[in-house]
């Protein structure tokens, strides 16, 4: 339905590991899709999680071109639309075995650009042998952080949305898709231990805005697997206070999240609804309404 000029990036990022990020950023984009909008997912999570949630594992293990070579190579972005994989629910720009080298690469590019821009005592071609594909030619000055901008250019018209679905980790490719998006969705667990996870990301949010001089804007935040303990009660204050300013959704526990991952689609793409459908379409109609996106006509709000 593409109704802007440019669609709605998105970027799905917790550096915690086990916080359900990969389920969400799935039904995140699966709600989009049922309320009627076309959704551009992009896996850029070398472990392939989403790709394999959505049912395209062959795409995580075949040869190269790859995503990272559309992220890393001089001509990549010219490869990018050749990678898109048909999804019921989305269209997929699949994760790769390869991808697994792209923070080794993307540090490199990233003192590339740090030669160019200041007096390190070598020079960014010095640094060339090193690197797999990157060529210093295709590096500015500063740092490196724009090479997913071009991929994505190259292969989003069309599309209302665009989730990335970033590493469960902090470095270049966590920082390289928050770059790309600038808006940022945070699934958490309601465990004490979210605190820590969360504050880190505040800081690390902070100081990518800091370095690469680009403000990020946290969309919301997604509870996840909550269950009725005093510990997830206590965990849904201290996120409701934390991000004062930005909806929190509940997403319960419920087996049918797994069951549809398994399955390779979203929850929406079940025979059976479960009540959670409400709290992501809750989600995509935030979204529409922050971005401007209207509803299609052809589609029934829900509550």
């Amino acid at each position: 339905m593409a109704s802007r000029d440019r669609p709605v990036r998105l970027c799905v990022t917790n550096a915690k590991g086990g916080t359900g990020k990969t389920t969400i950023a799935i039904n995140v984009a699966g709600a989009l899709n049922e309320r009627g909008y076309d959704v551009l997912f992009v896996d850029l999570d070398p472990q392939g999680n989403a790709t394999e949630g959505l049912g395209l594992v062959e795409a995580y293990d075949r040869g190269p071109p790859t995503l990272f070579d559309a992220l890393t190579d001089p001509d990549g972005a010219s490869m990018a639309p050749g990678l898109l994989v048909d999804h019921p629910e989305m269209t997929v720009l699949p994760s790769n075995i390869d991808l697994l080298q792209a923070e080794r690469e993307l540090t490199i590019a990233g003192l590339m650009a740090r030669a160019k821009a200041e007096d390190m005592g070598i020079r960014a071609a010095d640094l060339e042998p090193l690197a797999l594909n990157i060529d210093p030619a295709m590096i500015s000055p500063g740092n490196a952080l724009d090479l997913l901008d071009p991929v994505l250019d190259a292969v989003e018209v069309g599309f209302d949305y665009v989730i990335v679905d970033s590493p469960p980790f902090y470095g270049q490719l966590t920082d390289t898709a928050i770059y790309a998006t600038r808006n940022v969705i945070v699934p958490a667990l309601t465990e004490a231990t979210s605190e820590r996870a969360i504050e880190l990301l505040i800081d690390q949010l902070a100081a990518l805005e800091a370095q690469a001089d680009i403000r990020v804007d946290t969309v919301g935040v997604v509870a996840n697997r909550v269950e009725q303990t005093n510990e997830d009660a206590a965990m849904i204050q201290w996120l409701e206070t934390v991000f004062s300013e930005f909806p929190v959704w509940q997403v319960r526990k419920r087996v049918a999240l797994q069951r549809a991952f398994s399955a390779g689609h979203s929850i929406f793409a079940d025979e059976d609804a479960i009540d959670m459908e409400r709290v992501f379409l809750q989600i995509a109609d935030e979204l529409s309404r922050r971005f401007e996106q209207p509803t299609p006509t052809n589609q029934e709000t829900q509550a």
